[in-house]
């Protein structure tokens, strides 16, 4: 498998009169967003553009609501989501495509939801969705799998996970330290979680066909 094999694949999910959703994901840390960002990109080229993407990450509930619940410490987990509202705006985004329609993104300088960070025009007829608990049957997450057409699972060597996870917290504003605590914490009981939804997949990518993260500038 390589990527312009899950190139192909993705294109294909798209049909006149249908906009497919193709769901990636994964544990922390695996390279779902870098993974998505690309094939959006990728499909596009310098066309109009016809795909999108749409991060669950944009359904993160705002620190002072996870103050307000007790929850801030586990920050990441699957009830510190909207599930319902990422589920809503999934349904909304299979059934609505002659406007368009708004998605909240998330910011990881602030680590907070952003509101309306994300467009999807009429024009888009695949919906690139990224995010730990896409496969998750429990609660309000049960709700996702009914609205993507594919949900891949990307799976890379447990050190490179660990690695890059620690990277992307430090490039974020944590000192080594803490970093390495919170991925051996609250992110492994997440990465945890999320490895036993990997037989409810289409596809599992393997590391060798996930192009590499871009570091930050």
């Amino acid at each position: 498998m390589t990527f312009d094999d899950l190139l192909k694949r993705a294109a294909a999910l798209a049909r006149p009169g249908h906009r497919a959703v193709l769901g990636i994901t994964g544990s922390p840390g695996a390279g779902k967003t870098t993974l998505a960002e690309r094939v959006v990109r990728e499909l596009n080229g310098d066309g109009p553009p016809w795909v999108a993407h749409v991060p669950m990450d944009g359904f993160h509930l705002a620190d002072v609501e996870l103050d307000r619940l007790g929850r801030r410490d586990r920050k990441g987990a699957p009830d510190t989501f909207d599930a319902a509202g990422y589920a809503a705006l999934l349904r909304r985004l299979r059934e609505e495509d002659e406007e368009t329609v708004y998605a909240p993104g998330f910011e990881r300088v602030l680590e907070q939801p952003l509101a309306g960070a994300n467009a999807v025009p009429p024009t888009a007829r695949l919906v690139v969705t990224e995010g730990n608990y896409l496969l998750l049957d429990t609660g309000a997450w049960a709700r996702v799998r009914p609205q993507l057409d594919e949900v891949w699972f990307c799976e890379i060597g447990e050190r490179e996970r660990i690695r890059r996870l620690v990277a992307r917290h430090k490039e974020f504003g944590k000192d080594h330290d803490v970093a390495v605590a919170w991925v051996r914490g609250t992110d492994q009981r997440n990465a945890d979680l999320v490895a036993t939804t990997r037989g409810r997949a289409d596809l599992v990518v393997p590391g060798t066909a996930l192009p590499e993260p871009v570091p930050l500038p």
